[in-house]
């Protein structure tokens, strides 16, 4: 499962995991992978609840498939999810394509969840990773909300915080605002949204406008991004509004340059006075 950042990967990771450990599915989460591939077995095992204290890597493996074949003969599921999967390591990549090997005749005996930012994608696409490739029987990707996903999401925490539920506290510029600062990322709406509101409240108002949106994007810097150079860029927007602005200037001067080449081709004695330089007599 991959997604841009802020579009609530984690969150509905965990929701998943909670709703699985009512049910009685073992997991082990990973959060953070950034690990050597003993430690990163070495957490799996400890998250599954097994002695990990003072075995080496072969010794945890074993235990890893005894528990898993195990669980297997129960007839019970077993879970592995890798969040911030983009930041694997290539040798981790392949600790979890050897895991993928732990199998009856008839089934793995553990299904493995990978989620990250869309570098995932490239990372699984390139020539080094074809057989863990082969190996993903599913891939998702999660887009921003639409500009009436925004809007209902908006309505529906003010609900969940005890606002009615045709509440007004947002006027529709405002929503518009969010959307186009937030571009439909969950987490940045949350952000302008929660801003907005102390905004709105210092300056005791009973609905957010446009304007405090507005105010907030530019206080949070959302127009501005830093390239790698560690220049400043302005967004999209700005750059498509900059390249308008010097093809006009571009034309201004072309039309200028015209006006001037007519004023030669004119009579010299009606144009030289006008020409003339401060020493210059008339001609």
């Amino acid at each position: 499962m991959t997604g841009e950042v802020g579009t609530g990967k984690t969150l509905l990771v965990r929701c998943v995991l909670e709703l699985l450990r009512r049910t009685g599915v073992a997991f082990a989460y990973v959060f953070n992978p950034s690990l050597s591939a003993l430690e990163f077995i070495r957490y799996i095992a400890g998250d599954f609840g097994l002695p990990v204290a003072g075995k080496a890597k072969d010794e945890l493996i074993l235990s890893l498939s005894a528990f898993l074949v195990d669980r297997h003969q129960k007839k019970l599921s077993t879970l592995l999810v890798v969040d911030e999967a983009h930041h694997l390591a290539p040798e981790l990549l392949e600790e979890i394509r050897l895991l993928t090997n732990l199998e009856t005749t008839q089934q793995k005996l553990l299904q493995i969840v990978l989620a990250g930012q869309p570098e995932l994608d490239e990372m699984l696409d390139s020539f080094e990773l074809r057989q863990l490739k082969q190996r993903v029987a599913l891939r998702c990707h999660l887009q921003p909300l639409t500009h009436e996903d925004t809007r209902g999401y908006i309505q529906r925490r003010l609900q969940i915080a005890g606002a009615p539920a045709e509440s007004t506290i947002f006027s529709d510029a405002a929503v518009t605002a969010v959307f186009r600062h937030s571009k439909g990322f969950p987490r940045m709406i949350n952000t302008l949204c929660e801003n907005a509101l102390l905004c709105g409240y210092a300056k005791k108002a009973e609905t957010i406008s446009g304007e405090v949106v507005e105010e907030v994007a530019a206080d949070l810097r959302l127009g501005v991004t830093v390239s790698r150079n560690g220049k400043n860029t302005a967004s999209r927007a700005s750059k498509e509004q900059e390249k308008d602005d010097l093809l006009r200037a571009v034309k201004t001067l072309l039309e200028l340059h015209d006006y001037l080449q007519e004023m030669k081709s004119t009579d010299t004695k009606d144009v030289a006075p006008v020409l003339r330089t401060e020493h210059e007599p008339y001609i």
